[in-house]
């Protein structure tokens, strides 16, 4: 009896295509400016065109995926124009949510929080950037959890997934190897949301995000070309 491999439930094509190729152009695997093949891509996922155009079409939706004039497609370049807002929402949320969890953490948030970090260290000894940006991720959500707002919590989320590719420079400027005052950091906003000073954790989550900030900042403006088209 020949057994057949189980039919591709309609439409997870299109999520592995899309969820793949996200993951790689916020992590710059894929950086920007890079040429975008549907063929190509078509052949490395084992799909027909169809679904990769439906993934291609998602991303273009988010701004990760650009079509030129000339029909070709890329990845988005990085428009440091007009990262000013997105800068004022990061270092908002930094602060808002750190204050909130010092006003309404409960002892199992702390503990996450305090595993999250712990994470976030290793990831930093091992020098693996990916890791890094996840765990800090993971890190700041927790946060935001232990907060008790839920429409921060889904704001603050959007902003560090959208900003996974610049947070992907900041770690590469140190060439991943992370000052340990920025582990601390994290270190000392944690014992602020712990005493439940509310006016600290503000100020060192604000200290914190504007330090990544002008960091960030500083990439676009040294005169050193940088490696990626942005």
């Amino acid at each position: 009896m020949t057994v057949t491999a189980p039919e591709r439930r309609r439409g997870s094509g299109v999520k592995m295509v899309y969820d793949i190729l996200r993951d790689e152009i916020l992590d710059l695997a894929l950086p920007p400016g890079s040429p975008v093949d549907e063929v190509a891509l078509a052949d490395r996922f084992g799909v027909s065109r169809t679904p990769v155009r439906e993934a291609l079409v998602r991303l273009a939706g988010e701004g990760l995926i650009e079509t030129l004039p000339n029909r070709s497609t890329m990845v988005s370049t990085i428009d440091y124009l007009n990262l000013q807002p997105f800068f004022d929402a990061l270092v908002l949320m930094y602060r808002v949510t750190a204050r909130l969890a010092a006003q309404h953490h409960r002892t199992e948030d702390l503990e996450e929080i305090r595993a999250l970090q712990a994470d976030f260290i290793a990831a930093v000894q091992a020098e693996d950037a990916i890791a890094m940006i996840a765990t800090n991720a993971a890190f700041h959500t927790a946060i935001a959890e232990a907060g008790r707002n839920p429409y921060f919590n889904a704001l603050f989320a959007r902003v560090l997934d959208e900003g996974r590719r610049l947070l992907r420079l900041y770690y590469r400027s140190y060439d991943d190897r992370l000052p340990r005052g920025n582990v601390e950091a994290h270190d000392e906003i944690v014992a602020a949301i712990a005493a439940r000073d509310a006016a600290a954790a503000d100020r060192l989550s604000r200290l914190h995000a504007e330090a990544i900030v002008v960091q960030i900042q500083r990439l676009f403006t040294r005169e050193e070309p940088l490696d990626l088209p942005l």
